[in-house]
């Protein structure tokens, strides 16, 4: 070989190993050589920092920047750890109060939330370590727009007659019927059958076939909270409600002997003399409901359509006393002090209600008004007949009773 052809050759050679050589260092970079250099390496970081991570993992409910979010469903919890503070407050800084479980596994608030108003959430939790997380979120509730509730009667707690409904009157139109009625359960510890039955798009009531049993407890639970009520609407209540059914008191007016029968029990307890309506302005006839009871109330004949020629009412008594309310449209029965004592069980007289013997100032223990609204209470029934006036209309009041039982349940949404 000439010396040429040689160094040629070592060229050639030299390259190809050279190539190797680099090969050798890229492919062979995760192999460990024995020394310490691996410990710099983003693997090594990343495990370092895991380990000064908390185990502790926060969720808070509705989610970090929820719109339209529900006023019931608040509440902070905590898995792999324990939470040791939870500050809520509104977007102006107002504090909302709320408390820790007894696990500190979950923070709620104590109060239901405010429609329309922005909250903010921030929590802190720890892990068996020690170690802390944090979690923030802020959020929306519904707007009263965008939301309904039902008004419901009678109230929590109370002691009502047997002839009493649950009534739910809702703020705004329910087209989505069904899924609102399937919300809302009404059951009697009787066992008796309830229904429901709808009059409109802003009203149902609930009762038995037959009047609640004497004695029983009523309850009402509506679980309204995200339920569709109309296109873009939701139910925003969350909410128990019991009530229990006192002695059966049913009274019976005649408008032919112009005489009230009370009865408990089937029994009659007392009989009371009492002007119903006049021949021009006869009583409804028909089962009706106590809504309302006043010692002492305004009666003026404007208000119900009594006018005379100058548009004032035919009458205006301020202080008509022992006043209870049958229907909607202004059906009372109550006590009358300017009617004279020869009046009552005689000859009837009244623009359309039931008068019973009174006193001016509802302190006087000795007549049939303050006995009868003494003895009566909320819920309690009162028949009217032989007016010869058209029967009361179910809806004019709490007078579903009017109804009959195939008719009433037809009227269900469910």
């Amino acid at each position: 070989m000439t010396v040429g052809k040689r160094r040629r050759g070592l060229t050639v050679a030299s390259a190809l190993l050279g190539s190797v050589l680099v090969l050798s260092a890229c492919s062979g970079g995760d192999e460990a050589s024995g020394d310490e250099s691996g410990d710099t390496s983003q693997a090594k970081v990343d495990e370092a920092a895991a380990q000064k991570t908390s185990e502790a993992q926060i969720k808070i409910t509705p989610k970090d920047g929820a719109d339209n979010a529900s006023i019931n469903s608040t509440a902070v919890t905590v898995s792999k750890g324990t939470l040791t503070e939870v500050k809520m407050t509104t977007a102006d800084g107002a504090a909302v109060e709320g408390e820790i479980s007894a696990d500190k596994k979950t923070w709620k608030p104590t109060a239901q939330l405010e429609r329309s108003t922005t909250y903010k959430i921030t929590a802190t939790a720890e892990d068996a370590k020690g170690l802390e997380a944090h979690e923030n979120a802020s959020f929306s509730t519904l707007s009263p727009t965008n939301s309904f509730l039902g008004y419901f009667t009678p109230e929590d707690g109370s002691t009502v007659g047997v002839g009493m409904p649950v009534s739910i009157n809702f703020d705004k139109q329910i087209t989505n019927k069904a899924d609102v009625q399937k919300g809302i359960t009404v059951s009697s510890s009787s066992g008796q059958e309830v229904a429901c039955h709808w009059f409109n798009a802003n009203r149902m009531d609930c009762r038995p076939e037959d009047y609640w049993q004497e004695g029983s407890t009523v309850t009402l639970k509506m679980a309204l909270d995200g339920v569709e009520g109309a296109e873009g609407v939701y139910g925003v209540q969350q909410k128990t409600v019991t009530f229990t059914i006192g002695r059966n008191q049913v009274s019976y007016v005649d408008a032919n002997t112009k005489q009230m029968k009370v009865t408990q029990d089937g029994k009659v307890v007392k009989t009371i003399p009492i002007s119903a309506g006049s021949p021009e302005n006869k009583t409804y006839e028909g089962t009706m409901v106590m809504s309302e009871m006043f010692k002492e109330t305004r009666m003026n004949g404007a208000t119900v359509g009594f006018t005379d020629d100058d548009g004032k009412g035919e009458y205006d008594i301020k202080d008509v006393p022992h006043a209870i309310r049958l229907t909607n449209s202004g059906t009372f029965i109550h006590g009358n002090y300017w009617g004279a004592d020869s009046v009552f069980g005689s000859v009837n007289t009244s623009h359309g209600c039931v008068g019973l013997n009174d006193t001016k100032g509802a302190n006087d223990k000795g007549t049939a008004g303050y006995w009868f609204y003494t003895n009566s209470i909320i819920g309690d029934v009162v028949v009217v007949q032989n007016t010869g006036d058209k029967t009361v209309s179910p809806d004019n009041g709490l007078n579903g009773w009017n109804m009959n039982w195939a008719d009433w349940k037809a009227g269900s949404a469910v």
